[in-house]
């Protein structure tokens, strides 16, 4: 007998879309607002911290699921910015960035006929994620301009099936930002269905107009069903390093640790090192960080607005889902192809966010974690832009 060579889980999604736009960037010389990747240098400290921890031959196996002194930063980090008393030694395990962690987390809670309920738009790792797990997802719609959940549909989606519901706040594709209420009834129905609330806070620092970060799993009630996701890529600058977070209740985190160690066995030990300078540094650099993205923001969305792009300023992260219909446009991936090879600026289809492709049509993904001399002349290339279709 003929066995496949391949196995179904590995055909049903497809290359990553992101990196793929990163790849034609190069390949066209356009300026890269496709991959949410900075191009400005990481904090001196933390690269100071990094090589000294290599000269001091912190080159071997970190604690699988986390450096001592890693895990604790981390904690005094989740008191003061996410309100959450997190125990360093039996609540967080650290990974190869957060994209481990969302699929370690699924992995360990899935069983075959479990449900995961996913928004669409959704950070396209999702539903690969859920494939790899054997879970199957229920899609939400959330709908510009603000990219939030109708409550009616929300609610409709969880059942007896429902295990956990992602999130990702801020969020990866739409800078939208769930507000307290908007939590408090995820919450709800989280503790009405007996369901997990998975999100995704990577971008837990990049929040906009006065806007306060609110993890679900400081939520009443939600901390025993929460399982927190984060990392130092976004906050620190430093997203080949792959250092990621999962905060989690004891019951939880030992068999995320147990699966941890059999995926990747650990993060790299001497950057760890660093990360505990990074989780350690003052408030004002946060403070800082936010700002400056800010002001990135406010710069960028006004060269997309004067080129004809419609959106509503996003509230959080570093994206604009940008809508394509005032050029004409149908077909978001034969835009964004255009737009990298004749315009010269790399984004990313908007339907390479969506299940149901259609619904995404409209839209192409920037990213303004950039310089400014890199958003200048991202600008400056736009100008040229007139119909594309």
């Amino acid at each position: 007998m003929q066995h496949p060579l391949l196995s179904v889980k590995s055909s049903r999604f497809t290359d990553s879309v992101i990196r793929g736009m990163s790849i034609e960037a190069r390949r066209h010389g356009a300026v890269n607002l496709a991959q949410g990747m900075p191009d400005f240098p990481a904090p001196q400290v933390l690269k100071d911290a990094a090589c000294r921890a290599i000269q001091d031959d912190v080159n071997q196996y970190a604690i699988t699921w986390g450096a001592h002194d890693l895990r604790h930063a981390i904690a005094e980090h989740a008191a003061w910015h996410l309100d959450l008393t997190v125990d360093p030694e039996s609540e967080i395990t650290v990974t190869c960035g957060s994209t481990e962690a969302m699929l370690v987390a699924l992995l360990s809670i899935i069983n075959p006929g479990d449900e995961v309920i996913l928004s669409q738009p959704f950070y396209e790792n999702y539903w690969p994620d859920c494939v790899l797990a054997g879970a199957t997802p229920r899609f939400v719609p959330v709908r510009p301009p603000d990219w939030s959940f109708d409550p009616d549909e929300l609610a409709a989606a969880f059942n007896d099936r429902t295990k956990a519901i992602v999130l990702c706040n801020p969020n990866n594709p739409t800078g939208g930002v769930c507000s307290r209420e908007e939590l408090e009834a995820v919450a709800a129905l989280c503790r009405k269905w007996d369901v997990i609330g998975i999100t995704d806070e990577i971008y837990e620092h990049i929040v906009y107009d006065g806007r306060k970060h609110v993890a679900l799993a400081s939520l009443d009630g939600m901390w025993e069903r929460s399982v927190t996701v984060g990392g130092m890529s976004k906050t620190y600058s430093v997203t080949g390093w792959r250092v990621g977070t999962i905060l989690a209740p004891t019951h939880l985190t030992k068999a995320f640790r147990q699966v941890h160690d059999f995926v990747s066995i650990g993060a790299a030990a001497p950057l760890q090192e660093a990360g505990a300078v990074a989780y350690r540094l003052p408030r004002e650099y946060y403070d800082g960080l936010a700002a400056s993205y800010q002001a990135r923001r406010d710069r960028f969305s006004q060269v997309l607005w004067d080129v004809g792009f419609e959106f509503a300023a996003p509230q959080g992260a570093y994206y604009i889902m940008a809508g394509i219909r005032p050029f004409g446009a149908t077909d978001d991936v034969a835009f964004a192809e255009k737009l990298v090879r004749e315009v010269g600026v790399a984004t990313v289809p908007g339907s390479s966010f969506f299940r149901d492709k259609e619904l995404g049509r409209s839209y192409v993904r920037f990213c303004f974690c950039k310089k400014d001399e890199t958003l200048d002349e991202a600008a400056r290339r736009l100008q040229g832009l007139r119909e594309v279709g």
